[in-house]
């Protein structure tokens, strides 16, 4: 854990370089396969630099095939067996970031373009560059909770909030019901975005074993017994990364399971949209659900917007409470435009170009992996790919990392032990669907040729 990189003689941004200099030292054997690296606090205080950098680093370096991450262990060299590359390369089709389509239908820039000329003809454009309210006012909760109510019955101004992207959310709603060294339950593979915020509130997620429909109830049962849980965290519809809908005789079985023991929901419905025949657990179990109806995997990441159902108006006041703390208050000129898409229903006409762009990127995506396994859901941005032998998940996506492609492998998602062998494609990155085609052709070639070592 004493490896400490030299980077004054290199150029560029600092992460990068730090992952170069992890690069040649790996090739040259100063750094050994499995070895145990320092800390991000340990590496940024010996270099000088900020913690954001060095994490920045070693997530770079994961996503490359050079790392590992342990849970509770600590960062390691990838037990590959391949010399990594000396020169850092910037892929060409990057399928790690887990993106919505932008297909010409949705004409997403057109609207916004539009939108924002309307707004200024208006006079309200003022308005929108002023404070906001945190949460959302009045007026907005009401246009949002009509557009919500179809899919969610008990939307209501009083228990729907407006926040800027489901992270800010999920962050607000864990430090609310949760206190430093709690649990929250989950699925063995989650989002990291959660990972990510229950580092930052100080708590321990226990993974709950699940089969092809997700969690199973009794292993769900024996984890609230052992563990009193503060919460249990899904993504019920369209699962990243495994892409698992849960159906309904499943999703009543939790939520009766969750209302008998008292323990809360909180329901990350990215990807509800894009399935409207999956019943939100919402609609099951308001009195117990925190949902986050994001608009991130539908719409547009850049709009930066969730809309938040809570059990009630008290614990609406307490959300936006940590709001205002963590982010002050959404982007006004983004909800202005989405406030507009919602009335003129462009948002509905929005949602069903992407999600018709999605369902012909996988039909393209099961041409061209015919053959081979993967998990996959008919209107999803990304399929769940179990790499064969004697193919690793760290030599694959270091192999096609060399090759100019981007994935994600499953460490990134992991809670628990063990971690399987597969990789995350997101297929919605690509700027067209022959660009995808010819980045899943190179995947299947890399599948075909089985240059990867043995599973250890």
């Amino acid at each position: 854990m004493d490896w400490v990189p030299t980077l004054n003689d290199r150029p560029g941004p600092a992460y990068l370089r730090i992952v170069e200099a992890l690069t040649e030292d790996i090739a040259s054997g100063r750094l050994r396969r499995g070895q145990h690296l320092p800390t991000h606090r340990e590496l940024a205080r010996n270099l000088g630099l900020d913690l954001t950098t060095v994490t920045r680093a070693y997530a770079e370096a994961k996503k490359r095939g050079l790392t590992i991450a342990r849970v509770g262990q600590g960062t390691f060299v990838a037990e590959s067996r391949l010399q990594a590359t000396p020169e850092p390369i910037i892929p060409a089709f990057d399928l790690s970031m887990n993106l919505p389509p932008q297909p010409a239908d949705a004409d997403i820039e057109g609207r916004i373009t539009r939108g924002i000329g309307a707004i200024q003809r208006e006079g309200a454009l003022a308005a929108c560059l002023n404070y906001l309210e945190p949460g959302g006012s009045n007026d907005e909760r009401e246009r949002v909770a009509t557009w919500l109510r179809p899919r969610l019955p008990e939307a209501d101004v009083d228990r729907v909030l407006i926040t800027p992207g489901t992270q800010n959310a999920l962050l607000s709603i864990l430090l609310t019901l949760t206190s430093p060294g709690d649990v929250i339950l989950t699925e063995p593979l989650t989002y990291p975005g959660l990972k990510a915020a229950a580092a930052i509130a100080r708590l321990n997620l226990v993974g709950v074993a699940t089969d092809t429909h997700g969690p199973l109830p009794d292993a769900l049962e024996t984890a609230i017994q052992n563990h009193r849980p503060k919460a249990l965290y899904l993504v019920p519809t369209i699962h990243n990364p495994t892409t698992v809908t849960i159906p309904l005789r499943r999703r009543k079985a939790i939520a009766d399971m969750l209302d008998r023991n008292g323990i809360p929901l909180i329901e990350d419905d990215a990807y509800g949209l894009l399935d409207p025949t999956a019943v939100p657990f919402a609609a099951l179990l308001p009195h117990l659900t925190f949902a986050a109806v994001s608009l991130s995997k539908c719409v547009s990441p850049g709009l930066r917007l969730s809309f938040v159902q809570v059990p009630d108006a008290e614990m609406a006041t307490r959300i936006s409470e940590g709001v205002r703390a963590s982010a002050q208050m959404t982007t006004g000129l983004m909800l202005a435009l989405t406030l507009r898409w919602i009335e003129d229903r462009s948002i509905d006409a929005i949602i069903a170009a992407i999600r018709d762009e999605a369902a012909e990127r996988q039909k393209l995506a099961a041409k061209a992996l015919a053959g081979h396994t993967y998990k996959s859901h008919p209107q999803g941005h990304h399929i769940w790919l179990q790499l064969p032998r004697p193919w690793t998940r760290f030599d694959f996506a270091a192999h096609v990392h060399r090759l100019g492609i981007g994935v994600v492998t499953s460490d990134v998602f992991a809670v628990t032990e063990p971690v399987p062998n597969a990789i995350r494609v997101a297929l919605g990155a690509a700027k067209s669907r022959q660009e995808l085609f010819s980045a899943l052709d190179v995947l299947a070639a890399s599948l075909r040729s089985g240059a990867g070592n043995r599973i250890v």
